[in-house]
């Protein structure tokens, strides 16, 4: 049976790492003076390359673990502190936005990685796959993943109508909402691991 309550966990996890509305002003900005048809181009783009990262730490993420060994409470603790450190950039403001680059497909760098597919959104799939014991748990990890680049996808292919709708202000209010809930996200998966430490000591 399909798992809502974890489908719903991953993805407001990953929606609010990912954030659809602060990634918009920074794709208008880095997509700039391209034709239309480009710059949705690019989304789909910047979305392909964010999933096959994803896609990538999401089945392999336990080899990975295993050849660096490393052990799951410890990944959950540095998920966490990585998680805070996204969630007080998005409460002060202080997320840097790269600049234009003609010469480079900024689909790829550095929209697709590290703006999307971050070390915070890794962590978080990396975790979630771990977490999910059966196949309808593993459908339910793979199901928020999915839908939440689509909605990247839509965001960003109509991120102009998005900006006249929504406003300068409205995407900060967003990115701040986002950010209290991601550090009370974070702060739990620190103490989780922490939790985890302490059983297995």
């Amino acid at each position: 049976m399909f798992d809502i309550a974890l489908f719903g966990s991953v993805f407001v996890t990953l929606f609010v790492i990912m954030d659809p509305p602060g990634i918009t002003p920074i794709f208008l900005a880095l997509t700039s003076g391209r034709a239309v048809k480009v710059q949705r181009r690019m989304a789909l783009q910047a979305v392909l390359v964010a999933f096959g990262v994803i896609a990538v730490f999401g089945i392999c993420g336990q080899q990975i673990l295993d050849y660096l060994h490393v052990s799951v409470p410890a990944l959950m603790v540095a998920g966490g502190l990585l998680l805070l450190l996204v969630a007080l950039d998005l409460l002060t403001g202080k997320t840097d936005e790269p600049t234009q680059t003609k010469d480079v497909n900024v689909a790829l760098v550095p929209l697709g990685m590290p703006l999307l597919a971050g070390p915070g959104a890794i962590v978080t799939v990396i975790l979630a796959v771990q977490r999910a014991h059966d196949v309808s748990g593993q459908l339910s990890v793979w199901a928020a993943i999915l839908a939440m680049h689509i909605v990247l996808w839509v965001t960003m292919r109509y991120s102009l109508l998005i900006i006249r709708l929504i406003k300068d202000g409205g995407v900060v209010l967003v990115t701040r909402l986002s950010g209290m809930l991601l550090s009370a996200i974070a702060v739990q998966q620190i103490a989780n691991g922490v939790t985890q430490f302490i059983q297995g000591a």
